[in-house]
């Protein structure tokens, strides 16, 4: 049987992540068990993919029978995490999945918290010609 290559396609507003697994062990050097790491709230990960967005209605088909065909353009509302971004998110609000013996974890938008992005990655618009820089 040979093995073919899988691409995995992240839909809708949510967002692969790549756990960081945190310490088990203080700073003082006592070791925490699984229990008090399983009641944390919040956790952190590697974005390692994320959806188009959240998906618009076609404004041109309002008023209209929802069951006719469309033009089939769909417009999304982009997603604010990128790849590479550090998330802290809602760990309630994560479902762990396991892909080629790696841990994942797939997280609504609405529960991340907060996103670190590498300065280097983050553009910054230029207003007097409308160019972006980096």
């Amino acid at each position: 049987m040979t093995q073919r290559s899988k691409k995995v396609i992240v839909v809708g507003d949510r967002i692969l992540i790549k756990p960081i697994e945190t310490n088990s062990k203080t700073k003082t050097g006592l070791y925490l068990p699984e229990t008090v790491k399983s009641k944390e709230e919040v956790a952190t990960g590697i974005v390692m993919d994320h959806g188009p967005g959240i998906p618009m209605p076609d404004a041109s088909s309002v008023g209209n029978e929802p069951w006719k065909d469309s033009t089939g353009t769909v417009t999304y509302i982009p997603m604010q995490a990128k790849k590479g971004d550090l998330a802290l998110f809602l760990k309630k609000a994560s479902i762990e999945i396991k892909m080629d013996d790696e841990k994942y974890l797939i997280v609504p938008q609405a529960a991340l918290l907060i996103l670190q992005r590498d300065e280097k990655q983050v553009l910054n618009k230029n207003p007097e010609n409308d160019q972006f820089l980096v």
